[in-house]
């Protein structure tokens, strides 16, 4: 427990590996239902729960789980858990339940959820097990409402524009528009294709971030070698011809 680091736990899941933007999982859902930001949130919402129940339960039970049924163990474990959230869903936000349909049931096959509990849930801890699958959730939501909002913005001209389905009809007044009401859309965005060339750019925007702050970090690591060699020739004294 002790030698686990949560930074990187955190920075994994949120930036340096995250599942959609670095390790390129669950795209199905990904792009299929992030037309708007509602959708993004409901269905990273219930990705997020089940990585968080599913890494908590491996971690949990991954000494009496021998190797050679542990695939299909982690399976089980999360068919069972998106099953209880396709139930609450469907209890609770019946509307949005209809709206994301088949995605919701999918989740079991989302390949980010199963990566998780063998990766990193099956070799440690349940805390950091259950921070992990949330991180990993966090992030992948955090990426499905960026999505869905940018694509929904171009698209239609709104944001929120659906938030009824999921927080109820007091939640219409959560509608912003963006663009004038007479914004004629543009359908391309929130056709299947503007998923693609929305997730290209949006892969885009972050390796560019990266490459400017990997190169700050090597400019800084050059500046600190050369003053650490300049001090080192300042306390290491005369030289050997004196």
């Amino acid at each position: 427990m002790s030698d686990v680091n949560y930074k990187q736990i955190i920075a994994d899941g949120l930036w340096n590996n995250n599942a959609g933007l670095v390790q390129l999982l669950g795209l199905c859902p990904l792009l299929a239902v992030t037309n708007n930001a509602v959708n993004g949130l409901g269905l990273g919402l219930a990705t997020l729960v089940t990585l968080l129940i599913s890494n908590g339960s491996v971690s949990f039970s991954r000494h009496w789980v021998s190797r050679e049924i542990r695939i299909p163990f982690y399976v089980m474990v999360i068919a069972a858990n998106v099953t209880v959230v396709d139930l609450l869903m469907n209890a609770y936000l019946h509307n949005l339940h209809n709206v994301l349909g088949i995605f919701i049931p999918l989740i079991v096959t989302n390949c980010a959820i199963i990566a998780r509990a063998e990766a990193f849930a099956s070799k440690n801890e349940i805390i950091p097990s259950i921070v992990d699958g949330f991180m990993m959730g966090l992030g992948f939501l955090v990426l499905l409402v960026v999505l869905g909002g940018m694509r929904e913005v171009i698209g239609s001209g709104t944001l929120f524009a659906n938030a009824s389905v999921m927080f109820g009809d007091a939640a219409q007044g959560l509608t912003m528009q963006v663009f004038d009401k007479d914004y004629p859309g543009f359908l391309l965005a929130i056709l299947p294709p503007g998923a693609f060339l929305g997730l290209g750019l949006i892969i885009a925007l972050k390796n560019i971030i990266d490459d400017r702050l990997e190169t700050k970090r090597i400019a800084k690591r050059q500046q600190e070698k050369a003053a650490a060699e300049a001090a080192s020739k300042v306390i290491g004294g005369v030289p050997a011809s004196e």
